[in-house]
């Protein structure tokens, strides 16, 4: 969803909106008439340079910076309707893949973050989910914002009634972990 700026759009703010710092995830609120230099418009949110500072927006604040919201697509449904664990797991992995870091436009699936997924049938018939997940360092504010982010993401797949994202640290992440094409992205070969 959305497009990933290889250069930056610099916009100006057309009301107040509402913000969390890069990297120490403490919401404010940023001034209507404030420039803005979009930096990654991925996932559901825009980053953007403001002040020296670095900010994530909702996607859903769009209109702030003058541009059109980009509302996510609901996530499919297995072919014959017929959920199974599998088909879930499936659609959870790709709705994790809809989740950025706001300084890294790779998603955390392909980061390396994720670290385990699995969904298990409910007595009633709805699913549960678990997931792990790390972060690129330890001390990263975003860490629950991301988490929180993916878990609302994960309940948003037709018949999960239940999602949970434990942060998890060992083993500790390091660049390894990263798919092929997310090394190739970042120029690490």
């Amino acid at each position: 969803m959305g497009d990933h700026y290889g250069e930056t759009d610099s916009r100006v703010l057309q009301r107040d909106c509402a913000a969390v710092s890069v990297p120490w995830g403490k919401a404010e609120t940023l001034p209507e008439g404030a420039y803005a230099l979009v930096t990654q418009r991925l996932g559901g949110s825009i980053t953007v340079m403001c002040g020296g500072n670095l900010y994530r927006i909702d996607e859903r604040n769009a209109d702030a910076l003058g541009l059109e919201p980009q509302l996510a697509a609901t996530p499919p449904v297995a072919a014959d309707g017929e959920q199974t664990a599998e088909s879930v797991e499936q659609a959870a992995w790709a709705q994790l893949a809809t989740c950025y870091d706001p300084e890294i436009p790779i998603d955390i699936v392909n980061l390396g973050l994720v670290y385990a997924c699995t969904a298990e049938a409910l007595p009633d018939g709805r699913f549960h989910i678990a997931a792990a997940m790390t972060l690129t360092a330890p001390g990263c504010g975003m860490g629950t914002l991301i988490a929180d982010e993916a878990r609302d993401k994960l309940l948003q797949i037709p018949g999960v009634a239940e999602a949970e994202v434990k942060l998890v640290w060992d083993p500790p992440w390091s660049r390894e972990m990263m798919s092929e094409a997310a090394r190739l992205e970042m120029g690490m070969f």
